[in-house]
């Protein structure tokens, strides 16, 4: 992979929840994503998946931490010092209905971003076309509104308007889970094409392991705002170092019958209001010791594996 176009150092978001009481839902994450690279994100809901996505977006601030993308630091940039890189930081959510303008045609929608731009009208609808083609949707697809679309077509426009403005970074976040089977799939397939075509970089959020195998290059493991494990996709899906990643993998039927697993994880997802101590996944974990109910394991690199774990005793 080519130099990193982003480079996230120790983020931490933290609200303020009734009470007067604190929810750190990002817990000293670092990572980093080249062009043409996926790195898909995963772990169960509420581990702040998307909390971290919106940080890289800038859509919310950082409490600590830092994120630098194309070389610039852009942690507590103003909006206005922001603008010029928002058309490279666009995003593919999870609900094209909430997400697309039921008021507006779709060639309106999809060219919203070139107006921003200021880019001018006959060229707005060169571009219109040329990516209505590019996403697989037919050119008369601009005078209708999104309620005359599939559900997968509805989110083939909300990829269209992301990559309007020839973006180096989209975040998808829960792209395809509200989606058939089948339409997941041919979702996946056109961002694929997209990622080889333009060399965009994915930020992929996902709880489907299975959309993640399929799209990403590096998987991201979440557990109560801590990333617990960084691996190549083969390795990460082969050969799981943290428990938290063996047992997610185990909760996916096997490919083959009696095939030998890793125990289902045990218990409840603790409030991450009042985390456990030390590592937060020793209430749950079949290997936690003494030590892991007190100090809580840093991320590191697991010779001679590419993967970083945050586990006292990996696999």
């Amino acid at each position: 992979m080519s130099e990193p176009i982003l480079v996230a150092a120790h983020l931490r978001k933290d609200f303020r929840v009734p009470g007067g009481r604190q929810l750190r839902a990002v817990d000293d994450v670092s990572l980093t994503l080249s062009a043409g690279e996926t790195l898909g994100v995963v772990g169960e809901s509420g581990c702040g998946k998307s909390t971290l996505g919106r940080m890289i977006l800038r859509l919310i601030a950082p409490s600590a931490g830092e994120i630098r993308f194309l070389g610039q630091d852009i942690t507590h940039l103003s909006e206005r010092a922001l603008r010029p890189l928002r058309r490279h930081l666009q995003a593919v959510f999870q609900d094209p209905v909430s997400s697309l303008n039921p008021r507006m045609r779709v060639g309106d929608i999809i060219a919203e971003p070139l107006v921003n731009l200021g880019i001018g009208r006959a060229d707005r609808r060169a571009r219109v076309a040329e990516l209505l083609e590019v996403v697989g949707l037919p050119a008369d697809a601009t005078g209708r509104h999104p309620h005359a679309f599939s559900g997968g077509q509805r989110q083939r426009i909300a990829i269209a308007r992301a990559l309007a403005a020839s973006p180096k970074l989209i975040v998808c976040d829960e792209a395809t889970s509200s989606l058939d089977v089948s339409v997941q799939a041919q979702i996946l397939n056109l961002l694929s094409d997209l990622q080889a075509r333009f060399a965009l970089a994915l930020f992929f959020i996902s709880h489907n392991l299975g959309a993640v195998r399929h799209l990403a290059h590096r998987v991201a493991v979440m557990y109560l705002g801590r990333v617990v494990e960084i691996a190549p996709e083969a390795e990460l899906f082969e050969h799981p170092h943290h428990p938290y990643t063996a047992a997610l993998l185990a909760a996916v039927p096997a490919p083959v019958p009696d095939q030998a697993v890793p125990p289902p994880l045990r218990g409840e997802v603790p409030s991450p209001i009042e985390p456990p101590s030390g590592c937060h996944f020793h209430p749950r974990c079949a290997r936690a010791e003494a030590r892991c109910r007190v100090d809580a394991p840093e991320l590191r690199p697991l010779p001679p594996s590419g993967a970083l774990v945050r586990c006292h005793f990996p696999g």
